[in-house]
Protein backbone atom coordinates (compact mmCIF):
# COMPACT_ATOMS: atom_id res chain seq x y z
CA UNK A 1 0.00 0.00 0.00
CA UNK A 2 1.12 3.70 -0.78
CA UNK A 3 2.35 5.49 2.22
CA UNK A 4 -0.04 8.46 3.46
CA UNK A 5 1.13 11.56 1.14
CA UNK A 6 -0.75 13.89 3.79
CA UNK A 7 1.45 13.15 6.94
CA UNK A 8 2.91 16.23 8.00
CA UNK A 9 5.99 17.12 10.70
CA UNK A 10 6.73 20.26 12.36
CA UNK A 11 9.47 22.79 10.91
CA UNK A 12 11.82 23.79 13.31
CA UNK A 13 14.31 25.58 10.79
CA UNK A 14 14.87 29.27 10.86
CA UNK A 15 14.19 31.53 7.90
CA UNK A 16 17.24 31.17 5.75
CA UNK A 17 17.79 27.54 6.10
CA UNK A 18 19.16 25.87 3.13
CA UNK A 19 17.29 22.67 3.16
CA UNK A 20 13.75 22.10 2.54
CA UNK A 21 11.26 20.41 4.80
CA UNK A 22 8.44 17.72 4.71
CA UNK A 23 7.08 14.41 4.98
CA UNK A 24 5.54 14.13 1.89
CA UNK A 25 5.30 10.25 0.58
CA UNK A 26 5.30 7.80 -2.50
CA UNK A 27 1.16 8.80 -3.11
CA UNK A 28 2.19 12.52 -2.78
CA UNK A 29 4.73 12.55 -5.14
CA UNK A 30 2.93 10.73 -7.61
CA UNK A 31 0.13 12.96 -7.44
CA UNK A 32 2.22 15.76 -8.35
CA UNK A 33 3.55 14.47 -11.28
CA UNK A 34 0.36 13.16 -12.88
CA UNK A 35 -1.09 16.95 -11.45
CA UNK A 36 1.23 18.45 -13.88
CA UNK A 37 0.73 15.92 -16.73
CA UNK A 38 -3.10 17.08 -16.01
CA UNK A 39 -4.97 13.89 -17.40
CA UNK A 40 -8.50 15.64 -18.15
CA UNK A 41 -6.46 18.16 -20.28
CA UNK A 42 -4.77 15.37 -22.17
CA UNK A 43 -7.78 13.30 -22.94
CA UNK A 44 -9.73 16.60 -23.41
CA UNK A 45 -7.32 18.99 -25.29
CA UNK A 46 -4.78 16.91 -26.38
CA UNK A 47 -5.96 13.67 -27.98
CA UNK A 48 -8.71 15.28 -30.26
CA UNK A 49 -5.68 17.07 -31.67
CA UNK A 50 -3.79 13.72 -32.08
CA UNK A 51 -6.67 11.95 -33.74
CA UNK A 52 -7.58 14.86 -35.87
CA UNK A 53 -4.15 15.71 -37.38
CA UNK A 54 -1.86 12.89 -36.37
CA UNK A 55 -2.67 9.60 -36.86
CA UNK A 56 -6.43 8.69 -36.06
CA UNK A 57 -7.41 5.39 -34.44
CA UNK A 58 -3.40 4.73 -33.66
CA UNK A 59 -3.24 8.11 -30.96
CA UNK A 60 -3.31 5.58 -27.89
CA UNK A 61 -0.42 3.57 -28.76
CA UNK A 62 1.57 7.23 -29.17
CA UNK A 63 1.31 6.97 -25.40
CA UNK A 64 2.37 3.17 -25.31
CA UNK A 65 5.64 3.82 -27.14
CA UNK A 66 6.14 7.70 -24.68
CA UNK A 67 5.50 5.76 -21.48
CA UNK A 68 7.78 2.62 -22.69
CA UNK A 69 10.69 5.36 -23.92
CA UNK A 70 10.21 7.56 -20.53
CA UNK A 71 10.41 3.98 -18.33
CA UNK A 72 13.47 2.76 -20.56
CA UNK A 73 14.79 6.28 -19.47
CA UNK A 74 13.69 5.84 -15.83
CA UNK A 75 15.75 2.84 -14.97
CA UNK A 76 19.16 5.03 -15.10
CA UNK A 77 17.01 7.96 -13.55
CA UNK A 78 15.88 6.12 -10.44
CA UNK A 79 19.10 4.15 -9.92
CA UNK A 80 20.67 7.66 -10.10
CA UNK A 81 18.47 8.92 -7.32
CA UNK A 82 19.63 6.59 -4.75
CA UNK A 83 23.25 8.34 -5.44
CA UNK A 84 21.18 12.61 -5.75
CA UNK A 85 18.99 13.65 -3.80
CA UNK A 86 18.38 17.37 -4.74
CA UNK A 87 15.89 19.97 -5.49
CA UNK A 88 16.99 20.27 -8.85
CA UNK A 89 16.78 17.36 -10.30
CA UNK A 90 18.14 16.92 -13.82
CA UNK A 91 19.89 19.99 -13.06
CA UNK A 92 21.59 18.08 -10.29
CA UNK A 93 22.36 15.26 -12.41
CA UNK A 94 23.24 16.65 -15.49
CA UNK A 95 26.02 18.37 -13.02
CA UNK A 96 27.05 15.48 -11.52
CA UNK A 97 27.57 13.32 -14.82
CA UNK A 98 28.67 16.51 -17.12
CA UNK A 99 29.95 18.95 -14.99
CA UNK A 100 28.86 22.21 -13.68
CA UNK A 101 28.75 24.54 -16.66
CA UNK A 102 26.51 21.74 -18.41
CA UNK A 103 24.75 21.44 -15.33
CA UNK A 104 23.75 25.35 -15.26
CA UNK A 105 23.03 25.02 -19.09
CA UNK A 106 20.78 21.84 -18.29
CA UNK A 107 19.54 24.17 -15.33
CA UNK A 108 18.39 26.74 -17.76
CA UNK A 109 16.77 24.98 -20.29
CA UNK A 110 14.42 23.78 -17.13
CA UNK A 111 13.67 27.09 -16.15
CA UNK A 112 12.57 28.08 -19.71
CA UNK A 113 10.38 24.96 -20.18
CA UNK A 114 8.71 24.86 -16.81
CA UNK A 115 8.10 28.96 -17.21
CA UNK A 116 6.82 28.57 -20.85
CA UNK A 117 4.99 25.40 -20.19
CA UNK A 118 3.50 27.14 -16.96
CA UNK A 119 2.38 30.37 -18.96
CA UNK A 120 0.82 28.13 -22.02
CA UNK A 121 -1.48 26.69 -19.38
CA UNK A 122 -2.60 29.78 -17.57
CA UNK A 123 -3.76 30.96 -21.46
CA UNK A 124 -5.58 27.63 -21.40
CA UNK A 125 -6.77 27.57 -18.10
CA UNK A 126 -7.64 31.21 -18.70
CA UNK A 127 -9.84 30.64 -21.43
CA UNK A 128 -11.62 27.61 -20.29
CA UNK A 129 -12.41 28.57 -17.16
CA UNK A 130 -13.92 32.32 -19.12
CA UNK A 131 -15.90 30.07 -21.31
CA UNK A 132 -17.48 27.68 -18.57
CA UNK A 133 -18.38 30.83 -16.64
CA UNK A 134 -19.99 31.94 -19.33
CA UNK A 135 -21.40 29.00 -20.30
CA UNK A 136 -23.82 28.91 -16.79
CA UNK A 137 -24.97 32.58 -17.11
CA UNK A 138 -21.98 34.31 -15.34
CA UNK A 139 -20.32 37.61 -16.91
CA UNK A 140 -17.75 37.54 -19.77
CA UNK A 141 -14.60 38.99 -18.54
CA UNK A 142 -11.54 38.84 -20.19
CA UNK A 143 -9.13 36.15 -20.34
CA UNK A 144 -6.32 37.86 -19.10
CA UNK A 145 -8.19 38.54 -15.87
CA UNK A 146 -9.09 34.96 -15.25
CA UNK A 147 -5.65 34.25 -15.42
CA UNK A 148 -4.14 36.80 -12.83
CA UNK A 149 -6.99 35.22 -10.47
CA UNK A 150 -5.43 31.67 -10.67
CA UNK A 151 -2.16 33.19 -10.53
CA UNK A 152 -3.19 34.48 -7.19
CA UNK A 153 -4.45 31.58 -5.85
CA UNK A 154 -1.57 29.20 -6.99
CA UNK A 155 0.88 32.01 -5.22
CA UNK A 156 -0.81 31.44 -2.26
CA UNK A 157 -0.36 27.93 -2.01
CA UNK A 158 2.71 27.65 -3.74
CA UNK A 159 4.33 30.13 -1.06
CA UNK A 160 3.00 27.16 1.73
CA UNK A 161 4.24 23.86 2.53
CA UNK A 162 4.51 20.99 0.07
CA UNK A 163 2.19 19.28 2.15
CA UNK A 164 -0.59 21.22 1.70
CA UNK A 165 0.22 21.38 -2.17
CA UNK A 166 -0.55 17.84 -2.15
CA UNK A 167 -3.58 17.72 -0.35
CA UNK A 168 -4.93 20.37 -2.94
CA UNK A 169 -3.46 18.17 -5.60
CA UNK A 170 -4.76 14.98 -4.27
CA UNK A 171 -8.09 15.87 -4.09
CA UNK A 172 -8.45 17.53 -7.63
CA UNK A 173 -6.66 14.33 -9.11
CA UNK A 174 -8.44 11.69 -7.29
CA UNK A 175 -11.98 13.76 -8.83
CA UNK A 176 -10.35 13.92 -12.60
CA UNK A 177 -9.56 10.14 -12.53
CA UNK A 178 -12.33 9.26 -11.54
CA UNK A 179 -14.12 10.81 -14.25
CA UNK A 180 -11.70 9.56 -17.04
CA UNK A 181 -12.44 6.29 -15.73
CA UNK A 182 -16.08 6.29 -15.47
CA UNK A 183 -16.12 7.67 -19.50
CA UNK A 184 -13.90 4.82 -20.61
CA UNK A 185 -15.44 2.33 -18.40
CA UNK A 186 -19.07 2.99 -19.36
CA UNK A 187 -18.10 3.26 -23.42
CA UNK A 188 -15.83 -0.26 -22.91
CA UNK A 189 -19.18 -1.57 -21.27
CA UNK A 190 -21.48 -0.36 -23.90
CA UNK A 191 -18.79 -1.64 -26.62
CA UNK A 192 -18.36 1.97 -28.43
CA UNK A 193 -20.27 3.21 -31.41
CA UNK A 194 -19.65 -0.21 -33.49
CA UNK A 195 -17.76 -2.52 -30.88
CA UNK A 196 -15.02 -3.01 -29.03
CA UNK A 197 -11.41 -3.27 -30.84
CA UNK A 198 -8.11 -3.23 -31.20
CA UNK A 199 -7.34 -1.17 -33.81
CA UNK A 200 -5.68 1.16 -32.16
CA UNK A 201 -2.75 -0.66 -31.12
CA UNK A 202 -1.50 -2.54 -34.40
CA UNK A 203 1.09 -1.13 -36.19
CA UNK A 204 -1.02 -0.14 -39.38
CA UNK A 205 -2.69 2.46 -36.90
CA UNK A 206 -0.01 3.81 -35.56
CA UNK A 207 2.37 4.62 -38.54
CA UNK A 208 -0.64 5.90 -40.53
CA UNK A 209 -1.26 9.76 -40.82
CA UNK A 210 1.34 11.45 -38.79
CA UNK A 211 2.53 9.47 -36.08
CA UNK A 212 5.22 12.05 -35.57
CA UNK A 213 2.86 14.63 -34.50
CA UNK A 214 1.02 12.03 -32.35
CA UNK A 215 4.03 11.39 -30.58
CA UNK A 216 4.78 15.24 -30.21
CA UNK A 217 1.87 15.38 -27.99
CA UNK A 218 2.13 12.50 -26.58
CA UNK A 219 5.33 13.28 -24.77
CA UNK A 220 4.38 16.71 -24.02
CA UNK A 221 1.52 14.78 -21.65
CA UNK A 222 4.37 13.33 -19.60
CA UNK A 223 6.06 16.99 -19.09
CA UNK A 224 6.61 17.11 -15.34
CA UNK A 225 7.87 14.09 -15.48
CA UNK A 226 10.65 14.62 -13.00
CA UNK A 227 9.24 15.75 -10.45
CA UNK A 228 9.74 12.32 -8.71
CA UNK A 229 13.34 13.77 -7.76
CA UNK A 230 12.47 17.73 -7.41
CA UNK A 231 10.81 16.53 -4.40
CA UNK A 232 13.54 14.12 -2.88
CA UNK A 233 14.63 16.89 -0.39
CA UNK A 234 10.85 17.09 1.28
CA UNK A 235 10.08 13.30 1.25
CA UNK A 236 10.25 10.53 3.49
CA UNK A 237 13.16 7.93 2.60
CA UNK A 238 13.74 10.19 -0.69
CA UNK A 239 16.47 6.75 -1.65
CA UNK A 240 13.39 4.77 -1.44
CA UNK A 241 10.46 7.00 -2.28
CA UNK A 242 11.69 8.70 -5.62
CA UNK A 243 12.53 5.33 -6.98
CA UNK A 244 9.07 3.60 -6.61
CA UNK A 245 7.37 7.27 -7.20
CA UNK A 246 9.05 7.24 -10.76
CA UNK A 247 7.96 3.78 -11.98
CA UNK A 248 4.43 4.35 -10.71
CA UNK A 249 4.18 7.40 -12.11
CA UNK A 250 5.14 6.67 -15.69
CA UNK A 251 2.87 3.56 -15.73
CA UNK A 252 0.31 4.63 -14.04
CA UNK A 253 0.27 8.05 -16.93
CA UNK A 254 0.79 6.00 -19.50
CA UNK A 255 -1.75 3.20 -18.66
CA UNK A 256 -4.41 6.23 -18.16
CA UNK A 257 -4.18 7.81 -21.30
CA UNK A 258 -3.64 4.52 -23.33
CA UNK A 259 -6.84 3.06 -22.21
CA UNK A 260 -8.77 6.47 -22.39
CA UNK A 261 -7.71 7.47 -25.50
CA UNK A 262 -8.81 4.05 -26.68
CA UNK A 263 -12.27 4.64 -25.36
CA UNK A 264 -12.74 7.64 -26.96
CA UNK A 265 -11.64 6.00 -30.08
CA UNK A 266 -14.01 3.63 -29.78
CA UNK A 267 -16.68 6.02 -28.86
CA UNK A 268 -16.43 6.66 -32.38
CA UNK A 269 -15.82 4.04 -34.25
CA UNK A 270 -11.97 3.58 -35.04
CA UNK A 271 -13.01 3.98 -39.06
CA UNK A 272 -14.70 6.98 -38.09
CA UNK A 273 -13.14 8.83 -35.44
CA UNK A 274 -10.64 10.71 -37.30
CA UNK A 275 -13.22 12.54 -39.36
CA UNK A 276 -15.29 13.63 -36.19
CA UNK A 277 -12.20 14.60 -34.66
CA UNK A 278 -11.43 16.77 -37.88
CA UNK A 279 -15.00 17.89 -38.05
CA UNK A 280 -15.35 19.20 -34.08
CA UNK A 281 -11.85 19.23 -32.55
CA UNK A 282 -12.46 21.24 -29.38
CA UNK A 283 -15.52 18.73 -28.17
CA UNK A 284 -14.98 15.21 -28.90
CA UNK A 285 -13.92 14.40 -25.43
CA UNK A 286 -17.34 16.26 -24.46
CA UNK A 287 -19.46 14.71 -27.04
CA UNK A 288 -18.01 11.43 -26.04
CA UNK A 289 -19.21 11.93 -22.55
CA UNK A 290 -22.53 13.45 -23.26
CA UNK A 291 -23.67 10.24 -25.33
CA UNK A 292 -22.03 7.73 -22.51
CA UNK A 293 -22.51 9.39 -19.06
CA UNK A 294 -25.09 11.92 -20.05
CA UNK A 295 -25.23 15.77 -20.52
CA UNK A 296 -24.63 16.67 -17.22
CA UNK A 297 -21.37 14.45 -16.75
CA UNK A 298 -19.93 16.58 -19.91
CA UNK A 299 -21.08 20.19 -17.58
CA UNK A 300 -19.06 18.15 -15.16
CA UNK A 301 -16.05 17.53 -17.24
CA UNK A 302 -15.78 21.09 -18.57
CA UNK A 303 -15.27 22.36 -14.67
CA UNK A 304 -13.13 19.45 -14.21
CA UNK A 305 -10.88 20.87 -17.46
CA UNK A 306 -10.76 23.65 -15.24
CA UNK A 307 -9.44 22.16 -11.89
CA UNK A 308 -7.03 19.74 -13.85
CA UNK A 309 -5.36 23.10 -15.37
CA UNK A 310 -4.96 24.67 -12.11
CA UNK A 311 -3.25 21.73 -10.69
CA UNK A 312 -0.87 21.23 -13.45
CA UNK A 313 -0.67 25.24 -12.78
CA UNK A 314 0.68 24.57 -9.07
CA UNK A 315 2.67 21.64 -9.95
CA UNK A 316 4.88 23.67 -12.32
CA UNK A 317 4.75 26.77 -9.70
CA UNK A 318 6.66 24.23 -7.14
CA UNK A 319 9.21 22.81 -9.71
CA UNK A 320 9.56 26.28 -10.68
CA UNK A 321 10.38 27.40 -7.51
CA UNK A 322 12.63 24.14 -6.81
CA UNK A 323 14.97 24.89 -9.50
CA UNK A 324 15.78 28.46 -8.46
CA UNK A 325 16.12 26.90 -4.74
CA UNK A 326 18.84 24.20 -6.26
CA UNK A 327 20.42 26.94 -8.21
CA UNK A 328 20.80 29.81 -5.76
CA UNK A 329 21.80 26.99 -3.28
CA UNK A 330 24.82 26.10 -5.20
CA UNK A 331 25.73 29.62 -5.90
CA UNK A 332 24.56 30.46 -9.48
CA UNK A 333 21.34 32.54 -8.25
CA UNK A 334 20.97 35.08 -5.52
CA UNK A 335 21.20 33.85 -2.26
CA UNK A 336 17.91 35.29 -0.84
CA UNK A 337 16.84 32.71 -2.81
CA UNK A 338 17.86 30.24 -0.22
CA UNK A 339 15.56 31.24 2.50
CA UNK A 340 13.14 28.84 3.49
CA UNK A 341 9.95 29.93 4.96
CA UNK A 342 10.20 29.08 9.27
CA UNK A 343 7.15 27.79 9.24
CA UNK A 344 6.18 26.41 5.71
CA UNK A 345 9.63 25.10 5.06
CA UNK A 346 8.36 25.87 1.43
CA UNK A 347 11.07 28.31 -0.85
CA UNK A 348 9.15 31.09 -0.37
CA UNK A 349 11.54 33.64 -1.83
CA UNK A 350 11.45 31.60 -4.94
CA UNK A 351 7.30 30.89 -4.97
CA UNK A 352 7.41 34.63 -5.18
CA UNK A 353 9.79 35.40 -7.91
CA UNK A 354 7.96 32.70 -10.29
CA UNK A 355 4.85 34.56 -9.48
CA UNK A 356 6.54 37.18 -10.55
CA UNK A 357 7.74 36.00 -13.59
CA UNK A 358 4.62 34.61 -15.17
CA UNK A 359 2.68 37.95 -14.09
CA UNK A 360 5.01 38.91 -16.66
CA UNK A 361 5.10 36.73 -19.04
CA UNK A 362 1.35 36.06 -19.02
CA UNK A 363 0.75 40.05 -19.05
CA UNK A 364 3.09 40.29 -22.30
CA UNK A 365 0.88 38.43 -24.01
CA UNK A 366 -2.32 39.97 -22.54
CA UNK A 367 -1.12 43.78 -23.13
CA UNK A 368 -0.25 42.42 -27.00
CA UNK A 369 -3.69 41.01 -27.76
CA UNK A 370 -2.59 37.81 -27.93
CA UNK A 371 -5.09 34.42 -28.74
CA UNK A 372 -4.86 32.67 -25.14
CA UNK A 373 -5.10 29.15 -26.82
CA UNK A 374 -4.11 30.11 -30.41
CA UNK A 375 -0.71 31.84 -29.35
CA UNK A 376 0.04 31.87 -25.47
CA UNK A 377 -0.83 28.20 -25.40
CA UNK A 378 0.51 26.84 -28.85
CA UNK A 379 3.71 28.52 -28.86
CA UNK A 380 4.85 28.45 -25.39
CA UNK A 381 3.98 24.79 -25.02
CA UNK A 382 5.30 24.23 -28.55
CA UNK A 383 9.32 25.79 -26.44
CA UNK A 384 8.31 23.87 -23.55
CA UNK A 385 8.54 20.57 -25.12
CA UNK A 386 11.61 20.09 -27.43
CA UNK A 387 13.47 22.77 -24.35
CA UNK A 388 12.19 19.54 -21.85
CA UNK A 389 13.36 16.69 -24.45
CA UNK A 390 16.64 18.19 -24.96
CA UNK A 391 17.01 18.38 -21.23
CA UNK A 392 16.16 14.49 -20.62
CA UNK A 393 18.38 13.47 -23.88
CA UNK A 394 21.17 15.95 -21.52
CA UNK A 395 20.03 13.83 -18.52
CA UNK A 396 20.18 10.21 -20.13
CA UNK A 397 23.94 11.02 -21.23
CA UNK A 398 25.25 12.34 -17.64
CA UNK A 399 23.20 9.14 -16.09
CA UNK A 400 25.84 6.90 -18.51
CA UNK A 401 29.05 9.11 -17.31
CA UNK A 402 27.92 9.49 -14.07
CA UNK A 403 27.96 5.74 -13.41
CA UNK A 404 30.89 4.58 -15.57
CA UNK A 405 33.16 7.11 -13.27
CA UNK A 406 32.01 6.87 -10.06
CA UNK A 407 31.41 2.93 -10.46
CA UNK A 408 28.67 3.17 -7.38
CA UNK A 409 26.44 1.09 -9.06
CA UNK A 410 27.71 -1.85 -11.49
CA UNK A 411 24.76 -3.14 -11.89
CA UNK A 412 24.35 -3.60 -16.03
CA UNK A 413 20.54 -2.82 -16.96
CA UNK A 414 20.59 -0.03 -14.26
CA UNK A 415 23.30 1.97 -15.48
CA UNK A 416 24.50 1.05 -18.60
CA UNK A 417 21.91 -0.76 -21.43
CA UNK A 418 18.79 0.98 -19.92
CA UNK A 419 20.24 4.63 -20.00
CA UNK A 420 21.66 4.38 -23.62
CA UNK A 421 18.18 2.90 -24.88
CA UNK A 422 16.51 5.86 -23.12
CA UNK A 423 18.75 8.05 -24.78
CA UNK A 424 18.76 6.49 -28.42
CA UNK A 425 14.76 6.67 -27.92
CA UNK A 426 14.73 10.28 -26.41
CA UNK A 427 17.20 11.32 -29.42
CA UNK A 428 14.34 10.11 -31.80
CA UNK A 429 11.83 11.43 -30.34
CA UNK A 430 13.69 14.41 -29.89
CA UNK A 431 14.13 14.50 -34.17
CA UNK A 432 10.44 13.90 -34.80
CA UNK A 433 9.30 16.73 -32.46
CA UNK A 434 12.09 19.29 -34.16
CA UNK A 435 10.99 18.17 -37.66
CA UNK A 436 7.53 19.10 -36.80
CA UNK A 437 8.16 21.96 -34.64
CA UNK A 438 6.44 24.13 -36.97
CA UNK A 439 3.14 22.39 -37.13
CA UNK A 440 3.48 22.29 -33.12
CA UNK A 441 3.38 25.80 -32.95
CA UNK A 442 0.89 26.69 -35.38
CA UNK A 443 2.81 27.04 -39.07
CA UNK A 444 4.81 29.83 -38.86
CA UNK A 445 8.63 28.72 -40.19
CA UNK A 446 10.03 31.86 -38.76
CA UNK A 447 8.73 32.20 -35.37
CA UNK A 448 9.60 28.16 -35.14
CA UNK A 449 13.37 29.35 -35.88
CA UNK A 450 12.94 31.90 -33.86
CA UNK A 451 12.01 29.79 -30.78
CA UNK A 452 14.57 27.08 -31.43
CA UNK A 453 17.41 30.02 -31.51
CA UNK A 454 16.12 30.73 -28.10
CA UNK A 455 15.80 27.11 -26.46
CA UNK A 456 20.08 26.89 -28.39
CA UNK A 457 20.80 30.16 -26.85
CA UNK A 458 19.75 29.61 -23.19
CA UNK A 459 21.69 26.23 -23.22
CA UNK A 460 24.87 28.10 -24.34
CA UNK A 461 24.05 30.96 -22.52
CA UNK A 462 23.74 29.42 -19.25
CA UNK A 463 26.68 27.09 -20.30
CA UNK A 464 29.23 30.10 -21.08
CA UNK A 465 27.81 31.69 -17.63
CA UNK A 466 28.53 28.33 -15.56
CA UNK A 467 32.02 27.90 -17.46
CA UNK A 468 33.26 31.79 -16.42
CA UNK A 469 31.62 31.70 -13.30
CA UNK A 470 33.52 28.07 -12.44
CA UNK A 471 36.75 29.46 -14.00
CA UNK A 472 36.50 33.09 -11.84
CA UNK A 473 36.04 30.91 -8.50
CA UNK A 474 39.61 28.94 -9.38
CA UNK A 475 41.73 31.70 -10.25
CA UNK A 476 40.40 33.03 -6.18
CA UNK A 477 41.30 29.66 -4.80
CA UNK A 478 37.65 29.06 -4.03
CA UNK A 479 37.06 25.42 -3.21
CA UNK A 480 33.66 25.46 -1.44
CA UNK A 481 31.36 25.46 -4.25
CA UNK A 482 28.81 22.30 -3.47
CA UNK A 483 28.33 20.20 -5.82
CA UNK A 484 24.37 19.29 -5.99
Amino acid sequence: MLENPMVTSPVTGESGSRSLKGSIGVAGIVFLVIAAAAPLTAVAGSLPVMIAIGNGAGAPMAYIVAALVLLVFSVGYAAMSSSVTDTGAFYAYVTKGLGRPTGLGAAGLALLAYTTIQAAIYGLAASTLKDVVIRFGGPDLPWWLWAFVLMAIVAVLGYRSIDLGAKVLGVLLIAEIALIVALSVAVLAKGGAHGVDFVSFTPSAFFSGSPGIALMFAIGSFVGFEATAIYGEEARNPKRTVPIATYVAVITIGVLYAVASWAVVLAFGSDNVQAAAQGNTADLTFIAASQFLGSVTSDIMMVMLVTSLFAALLAFHNAIARYTFALSRNGFAPRRLTNVHPRHGSPHEGSALQTATAFVLVGAFAVAGADPVLQLFTWMAGVAIVAILVLMVLTSIAIIAYFRRSKVDNRLWHTKIAPVLGTLGLLGITALVIANFTTLIGGSQVLAVIFLIVIAATFVGCWAAGRALVSRRADAGATDLPLP
